[in-house]
Order: structure tokens, then C-alpha cells, then sequence
């Protein structure tokens, strides 16, 4: 059994010591994953939020992009992108919100993707298969945008009050600047590395909050008991001792949901591919900020330690 154990019971690693380096390794995150999603390389936004046709198509043998490319392009129906998806023979189109004359720009989109489908069995014969079709109008993937940020607001939001009403405002504050921390760093990864910005990563994105503030919540929950345990002990002490104390806690959960993830990541294809990243590199960043950013912040803030006495409660350690 010990071979599995990860980290030692007995660990007592000065986490408060060394919050001036994670500061500057978190503002050097934090303004690059800004730089990575406003300037370069940027969002690579899906059809969700910029509005188009996707297709996906199957062949049973290898798919010759530039025959593809050449029966689109003879639409005329501007700009567009034919790669492999996955495998030799697997493609998928993608092409920009096109108004069509005379029509409603989402009613138009319908059309333009039947006439993608009929080129592309055109070019490649009767066996192709569509495994997937998307069509995303502009009006619809703009409510999806304003939709989107509302809901990572709120989520944020709702997070702080929580937190404030069962902690402190304080206390609260330091977990919304570790989610804030989280997202922005999580979705600059996602900029950096190219994947497709959809729906799907604003659920990883969520989901990411949740575990983020679910384990910042067990991290000050343990804070809080110490404080009323060691009333006289100096606060950067006992948030290490606290810290310490759920080590074990945050490592193997972490753990283990980031070799489940990691395992989508390598072999569930590109749909989830996306969605996975997302997630696994979120809890990755959202363990480093209940270690080194929600946790070291109440060491600026100070905190109260005249919490409700609790019975049996030991003694006051120096």
C-alpha cells in the first residue's frame, strides 16, 4: 500500500514561504494567456460563436483534400477550410456565416449546406458518409456569445456569494480571484494550443469553476477550523499547517481525475478532445490557486479569529 501513497502523511512544505515567486509565475500566466487570447495567435472560435456550416464526412478510403477543396470552392460561396479530421479518411468542411440573396441569413445556411454535401459526394461518389452536420446562423451564434459570457459571469458570481456568506467577504474575494485566475489561464491554453472555442469548452469552463471553488471551499473550510483549534499560532503558520493538512486531499482527487481526462484527451477523438483539455489542464490550475493564490490571499486581507468556540476544541498551541 505504500507504494501508492503519494504524498506522506507527515508533509510540511512552507507553501506561505514562497507566494512572492507563484505571484510573479501567476501575473506571467495570467498577462500571457491574456496576450494569447485578444492578440496572438487568439480564439479559435467554433460555429457556435462565429456562425457557419461544419460538415464532417467519412469515406472508405483515403480523402483527397485537394479534390474536396476544388468541388467547394467552385460554389463560390467565399471563404472556407477542408482538413483531416482524425484519420485519412475523415474530413470536415467549415465555412463563414454566408448571407444567400433573397432569403433570411439562418434560413439561407440550411441551403448552402445541402449544395456543400452534394459537391462533396460529386467529388468523392455515392459511399461517402456525413457523420456530422452544424449550422449556426449568425443571429443564433450571437445570443450564443452574449449567452456564454453570462453564464461564466453568473457562475462567478453566485461562487462569491456562497462564499461570503459562509465565510467572509475576504474570504470570498480570494476564491473568485482564483477562479478568475483559473478561467483566464485555462482559456489561453486553449488559445495557445488552437483548439475549437464552442459550447463545449464553456461547460469545461463551468465545470472548471465548480472544482476550482469546491476544493478552495475544503482549503478554507480546514483554515477555519485551525483557527479556532490554534487561536494564538501566526496566521502565515497555521495556513500552511492547513494547507499541509488537505495536501493528500487535493493531490489524489486531482490526480486521479486528470489521468481519466488525460486518456480522453490521447484517445477520444477530436470532439472531445477540446472539451477534455479544457477540463484537465482547469484542474491542474485550479489546484495551484487554492495552493498558492485563494489561500495566501487572506495573509493581505487578515481574518477574524473569533469564530464560534467549538466544544472539544484542543488547547492554544504558540
Amino acid at each position: 500500500m505504500k507504494l501508492l501513497k503519494l504524498i506522506p502523511d507527515d508533509t510540511n512544505f512552507p507553501f506561505t514561504k514562497y507566494r512572492w515567486h507563484a505571484l510573479v509565475v501567476t501575473l506571467a500566466a495570467f498577462f500571457g494567456s491574456l496576450f494569447a487570447i485578444f492578440a496572438a495567435p487568439g480564439l479559435n472560435f467554433g460555429v457556435d460563436f462565429r456562425g457557419g456550416i461544419t460538415i464532417e464526412a467519412h469515406d472508405t478510403a483515403p480523402i483527397d483534400l485537394s479534390t474536396v477543396r476544388q468541388a467547394v470552392g467552385a460554389l463560390n460561396l467565399g471563404a472556407f477550410k477542408v482538413q483531416e479530421f482524425g484519420a485519412p479518411t475523415q474530413i470536415v468542411v467549415a465555412l463563414e456565416a454566408t448571407p444567400v440573396e433573397g432569403q433570411a441569413a439562418d434560413a439561407g445556411q440550411q441551403e448552402i449546406a445541402t449544395r456543400v454535401r452534394e459537391a462533396i459526394i460529386a467529388a468523392l461518389g455515392d459511399d461517402v458518409k456525413f457523420e456530422r452536420q452544424e449550422v449556426v446562423g449568425p443571429t443564433v451564434s450571437g445570443e450564443l456569445t452574449q449567452r456564454g459570457f453570462l453564464a461564466v459571469g453568473l457562475a462567478t458570481t453566485m461562487m462569491l456569494a456562497y462564499i461570503w456568506f459562509r465565510f467572509q467577504l475576504q474570504w470570498g474575494a480570494g476564491a473568485v480571484l482564483g477562479v478568475i485566475h483559473d478561467t483566464v489561464i485555462t482559456v489561453g491554453l486553449i488559445a495557445l494550443f488552437q483548439f475549437t472555442f464552442d459550447l463545449n469548452v464553456v461547460a469545461a469552463i463551468l465545470t472548471v469553476i465548480g472544482y476550482s471553488v469546491n476544493d478552495t471551499v475544503v482549503v478554507y473550510d480546514r483554515i477555519r477550523e485551525n483557527l479556532r483549534k490554534y487561536k494564538k499560532m501566526p496566521l502565515a503558520e497555521l495556513i500552511d499547517l492547513s494547507l499541509n493538512e488537505t495536501l493528500t486531499r487535493t493531490v489524489v482527487t486531482g490526480g486521479t481525475s486528470i489521468l481519466a481526462l488525460a486518456a480522453l484527451v490521447a484517445f477520444g477523438g477530436e470532439v472531445l478532445r477540446g472539451f477534455c483539455f479544457a477540463i484537465m489542464f482547469g484542474i491542474i490550475v485550479g489546484t495551484y490557486s487554492s495552493l498558492f493564490v485563494a489561500a495566501p490571499f487572506l495573509l493581505l486581507t487578515g481574518v477574524k479569529r473569533d469564530w464560534a468556540k467549538v466544544k472539544g476544541a484542543a488547547p492554544a498551541q504558540a
